[in-house]
């Protein structure tokens, strides 16, 4: 998948917290044509990021996720921003889960040069990372998907439960208005749901394009993180209901998106 281009994101973000953009609407913000936005629509859809609607687009399917492979490639250096912000919370010697996602895997990446970490995943892609540094890696047991290497299953939901640790670092692939986490795969779902009962803090990672994002299966309320690591502020709306749940927000960058 290429990369999107400025404009093109700036309209993710757009139809993404609307619900939905006409192309007459989109064509005379961005002072562009409307073939010119047709053309723009046609490629998120491809990334099956929006869905096509007549005369406009709409966010995208809430029981289908796009693809593993190309969500690696979307807001790269915004994941490597949240997983550094991470870092920089998870001290030596601390014990910690870390479940499925692209986001999740930076922070693997981030954690390069901390000492002394154990680790439970069910990502290989996170135990492959962290293996060659000075950390305990323990992968849990159950299905490898081929797709992306996570492992599910009621073997692994059975042995996430035998542990407890300091830190649960999990993504999602939505949070709802009213502060639902949302996920696709109801097996992935029952992983997360444990690490969340199974760690002392709980920390969420997740770009912005998150927030107000469907997902047909829930994973837990929002006052069920102690923390979101996230590269924009979220709309008002998000803001306020973390402050009223006593969720703490870390931004990579602190301007406020414009309404």
């Amino acid at each position: 998948m290429r990369a999107l281009s400025p404009r093109q994101r700036e309209i993710y973000d757009i139809v993404s917290e609307r619900g939905f953009a006409s192309i007459e609407s989109l064509s005379q913000q961005f002072d562009v044509t409307p073939q010119t936005i047709r053309r723009d629509i046609g490629r998120l859809c491809t990334n099956k990021l929006l869905q096509r609607f007549h005369g406009g687009a709409g966010r995208a399917s809430s029981v289908e996720n796009v693809d593993y492979s190309d969500r690696r490639n979307i807001l790269n250096q915004e994941k490597r921003l949240i997983a550094e912000m991470v870092a920089k919370q998870i001290p030596n010697r601390a014990s910690l889960f870390i479940n499925i996602g692209t986001t999740t895997e930076e922070v693997a990446k981030a954690l390069s040069g901390h000492k002394a970490l154990r680790v439970i995943t069910n990502n290989l892609n996170v135990a492959l990372l962290m293996s060659d540094e000075d950390n305990e890696v323990i992968v849990a047991g159950g299905m490898v998907r081929r797709r992306d290497k996570g492992i599910t299953g009621e073997a692994t939901v059975e042995f996430i439960k035998q542990f407890k640790v300091d830190y649960g670092i999990i993504g999602v692939s939505g949070i709802d208005e009213d502060g639902t986490l949302l996920d696709y795969d109801y097996h992935e779902v029952r992983v997360a749901r444990e690490i969340i009962d199974n760690a002392r803090n709980v920390f969420l990672v997740t770009d912005h394009t998150k927030f107000n994002r469907n997902a047909m299966v829930r994973i837990a309320d929002l006052s069920e993180i102690d923390a979101i690591f996230t590269d924009k502020n979220p709309p008002l709306a998000f803001r306020e209901m973390m402050k009223s749940k006593e969720v703490a927000l870390h931004v990579a960058d602190p301007t406020p998106k414009v309404k």
